[in-house]
């Protein structure tokens, strides 16, 4: 069959990004929506690309080295890469693939001026843009002039920032393909940018028109402001007119310049209300083809708008589907179970499946829908003190979005319908046998399932799933368990609220709750302490832990004197806390079962940084401060007015909150155990997939929900295609910060503090653990490059309990993510850490290995100089 070297665009659609690349399958597509106007033009096809590349000497060799390069070297890069862009534009473009070019350019008129535009296949796609990554030039003329610079927009495949931006999106140089458009120019009075949902704020229903004169390139080089409108039901809500005072105007000849903007025009608006009004009309009608939001790059000419290109927004945090035309507010899990990241589609549907609320799935992160708690005033109030409570940017995004007049509806407080059956549960005692025997039976019910799963597969595996998971529901709402947790909450609240109340005491609960007794969490970063002790004395054994690469290590560790002991002690961790990782949530992550060299790093900073016994020390130093301080608050109430009372009740508060305050963290423990469980026979289920040849790798079960699985178990069928496009989505998902609220207009809101008690300069968070403390600041963003030392202040996006082995080895904690009772703020005050939780963008305002200082009393982090 003969390749095709250049197609019409009428002859093309979005379906056709590997023959003419994403701006060329817009293009077409834009062609083919009546009432749309696009200029006439055609594609040269990547096949042409592919010929002419087979004639750049060495390109193989050239390529190899290119993907060897470190993106980081940024000058090793520019060398290569404009090596590579002169030998592609030194090729010759072959005679008859010129002359199908010149063809097509005469079919658009004699000595017409074109655009000539890269169109690569990995651009303006629905998961990453590419915007700007490849060239574009304007008032080309002459079959001449536009081979030369067809030459140049395939070369620049190989610009410094393309490569730089392939390389850091996972993205192989080699199946990436050039195409490019030729379109008859347009000599426009006014261009710019429509976006068909608000940018900033993500409002699907909002609009927003960029318009200047004269070409677009004004515009986009930032040569001039635009004047902005924002569109809402096809009224204008918002404008600014800008100064507009230069523009870039075509020449007869060939090329652009920049001219002077009449003095007396340049404040003029480019565009009537009126024509702001059709182009967001016809802005949707482009949106409601391709099916997503666009950004479209627009021209008027004689009153007629003529589209040059549209590109799906990609920076855009999708909403969750309602299957209504409601009003909806979704909150966000993540930042409550402390996993912003992105979650595969097994792991989050599990999370569905077991979870004691309905939720949904956007963006790869899972919402809470809570419009129907909003709506009335007495569940709003309790939404909104109890969200408060955790996190208060949420609580702040909330009462954003309550100020809108009329978006949640207000509905009736439910009747009061009489107390539950049985009456109120009975007031819990202040006994530690309640919390041994909440253990104990969560304990039973994971030994039952391990117990019971092991003679189920197949398709009878997936039934007893079903059942398991309503144990696991079962568990988790078990009211004692929950009046447990509830009880060291509040008894915390009521510490910290008193004691500031009578004495002046901020947060003094942090250090009543030293050393509790009966955490998991804390106690499972203590361990690590031990096993530490374990390989201490051996050094040969630190140097094997050095250079361990291989999750297999331990039965190499044991041939090594002192090796046997080292095995042991790591193999007690992981078969008491081998279940848990970073992002733990997610059951496709790997856990430390799984994957044991992500605690090395951590084993052999304790190795370094502590002597021995430091475990037991350190957990005795925190309950003996916890009794001083114990001792110090109730001498202190006595002394005042009612003093016998107040410090009767404290005492009391005291006892309960030690009592309950450490279990608040088993609950998620057995979850996660329960999930491990779960995944091991998953797991078995994919590998006989996989051995059967019904999936590619075993892993690849990972981006089917569990009922997906469970059909494909079934049908022994399994679609690739699908498979495929949720690994891009899932990689796209990574370039998305979740929001804390979510509206089902498509309103991203983070929330604001609004505090002004501060000072000027320091990052606003959250106080969760009290105290002031100056280190060095170490921005971690995985656990496994940790390389911490003594008095350094671990600042990272999240922690989960998964993170606890670091906080025995830090001074301090800073937090982009958390709230007053998420598992970093526990573990933290446990560990008699100052920290501040809920920075907004710490991990990028902190450089790694600046000096900050942390006021974990009052919320906030200096930096220092």
């Amino acid at each position: 069959m003969t390749e095709q070297y250049v197609l019409g665009l009428q002859e093309i659609d979005e379906t056709q990004v590997a023959v003419v690349g994403g701006k060329g399958a817009q293009l077409g597509g834009l062609s083919r929506i009546d009432g749309i106007s696009v200029p006439g033009g055609f594609c040269v096809t990547t096949a042409a690309f592919r010929r002419v590349m087979a004639e750049v000497p060495s390109i193989d060799e050239l390529l190899d080295r290119l993907s060897r390069d470190d993106p980081e070297d940024r000058e090793k890069v520019r060398t290569l890469s404009a090596h590579i862009r002169r030998a592609v534009e030194e090729t010759a473009v072959p005679h008859d693939l010129a002359a199908a070019i010149t063809r097509a350019v005469s079919g658009l008129g004699e000595d017409v001026a074109c655009a000539v535009r890269s169109s690569a296949t990995a651009e303006d796609l629905p998961t990453a843009s590419f915007a700007g990554q490849q060239d574009t030039y304007l008032n080309v003329v002459g079959p001449e002039a536009i081979l030369r610079h067809v030459s140049r927009c395939w070369a620049s495949l190989f610009t410094e920032r393309a490569v730089i931006y392939r390389q850091r999106n996972g993205i192989d140089h080699r199946t990436v393909h050039m195409a490019v458009v030729v379109q008859r120019m347009v000599l426009p009075d006014a261009s710019g940018i429509l976006f068909t949902a608000d940018p900033v704020t993500g409002n699907r229903k909002v609009a927003t028109v960029d318009a200047g004169f004269g070409l677009g390139e004004a515009l986009v080089s930032g040569l001039v402001n635009p004047d902005v409108y924002k569109v809402r039901d096809d009224e204008i809500v918002a404008r600014t007119i800008a100064a507009k005072q230069r523009a870039v105007h075509a020449l007869p000849a060939g090329g652009t310049r920049e001219v002077t903007v009449d003095s007396q025009r340049q404040e003029q608006p480019a565009l009537t209300d009126a024509q702001v009004v059709r182009l967001v009309r016809l802005g949707r009608r482009i949106e409601a083809h391709f099916g997503r939001p666009q950004d479209i790059e627009w021209c008027l000419a004689d009153d007629g708008f003529q589209i040059v290109q549209s590109r799906p927004i990609t920076t855009l945090f999708p909403v969750p589907g309602s299957g209504d035309q409601e009003n909806h507010v979704y909150v966000s899990v993540g930042h409550g179970q402390m996993m912003t990241d992105p979650m595969k589609p097994l792991g989050h549907s599990m999370w569905r499946l077991t979870a004691m609320v309905p939720m949904h799935e956007a963006g790869g992160r899972l919402f809470v829908d809570v419009t129907r708690r909003l709506a009335a005033p007495t569940s709003r109030a309790g939404l909104l003190d109890v969200l408060g409570k955790g996190d208060p940017l949420i609580r702040d995004a909330l009462e954003t979005v309550l100020d809108r007049e009329g978006f949640v509806p207000t509905l009736p407080d439910a009747g009061p319908g009489g107390p539950p059956a049985g009456g109120p549960p009975a007031p819990l005692e202040t006994d530690p046998a309640v919390v041994t025997r909440l253990i104990e039976r969560s304990e039973t019910s994971v030994a039952a399932l391990e117990r019971d799963i092991r003679t189920k597969s197949g398709p009878e595996l997936f039934d007893f799933l079903v059942e398991a998971f309503e144990e696991h529901k079962r568990v988790l709402s078990d009211p004692l368990s929950i009046q447990a947790i509830m009880a060291g909450m509040e008894a915390t609240w009521w510490l910290n609220d008193k004691l500031l109340e009578w004495l002046g005491e901020k947060n003094a609960a942090d250090t009543l709750t030293l050393s509790a007794p009966g955490n998991i969490t804390s106690e499972m970063g203590l361990a690590l302490l031990d096993v530490a002790d374990v390989i201490r004395p051996h050094p040969e054994l630190v140097t094997f832990l050095q250079g361990v690469e291989d999750d297999g290590f331990l039965d190499e560790l044991a041939k090594l004197p002192g090796g046997a002991e080292a095995r042991d002690a790591i193999q007690a961790y992981l078969d008491r806390y081998g279940m848990r990782c970073v992002g733990e949530i997610d059951i496709t992550r790997p856990r430390w079962s799984e994957r044991p060299t992500t605690l090395v790093p951590v084993i052999l900073d304790n190795v370094r940084n502590f002597e021995p016994g430091a475990a037991e020390l350190r957990f005795e130093q925190g309950r003996r401060r916890a009794q001083e301080k114990e001792q110090d608050v109730l001498s202190r109430l006595r002394a005042l007015p009612d003093g016998e009372q107040k410090a009767d009740e404290t005492k009391r508060m005291i006892d309960r909150v030690r009592t309950f305050i450490g279990y608040r963290e088993y609950p998620k423990y057995g979850i996660i155990s329960r999930y491990f469980v779960y995944k091991q026979a998953l797991l078995k289920e994919a590998g006989s997939l996989a051995q059967a040849g019904v999936l590619a790798r075993t892993e690849d079960a990972f981006y089917l929900t569990f009922q997906e699985l469970r059909d494909a178990v079934s049908s022994r069928q399994v679609d690739d295609r699908l498979i495929r496009e949720r690994k891009d989505a899932f990689r796209s998902y990574h370039a998305l910060t979740p929001p804390r609220v979510l509206t089902s207009e498509g309103d991203a809101l983070t929330g604001a503090y609004r505090r002004d008690d501060v000072p000027a300069g320091a990052l606003v968070g959250l106080p969760v653990s009290a105290g002031t403390v100056d280190g060095r600041a170490r921005v971690v963003l995985d656990m496994a490059d940790a390389d911490l030392e003594a008095g350094d202040i671990l600042v990272t996006a999240f922690t989960d309990p998964s993170w606890s082995p670091l906080f025995v080895g830090i001074a301090g904690l800073v937090t982009e993510v958390g709230g007053l009772m998420t598992h970093g703020a526990v573990i933290a005050r446990e560990y008699g850490l100052p920290a501040v939780v809920g920075v907004e963008q710490a991990t990028r305002l902190i450089r790694d290995g600046q000096r900050i200082r942390v006021h974990g009393t009052d919320g906030y982090v200096e930096i220092l100089p």
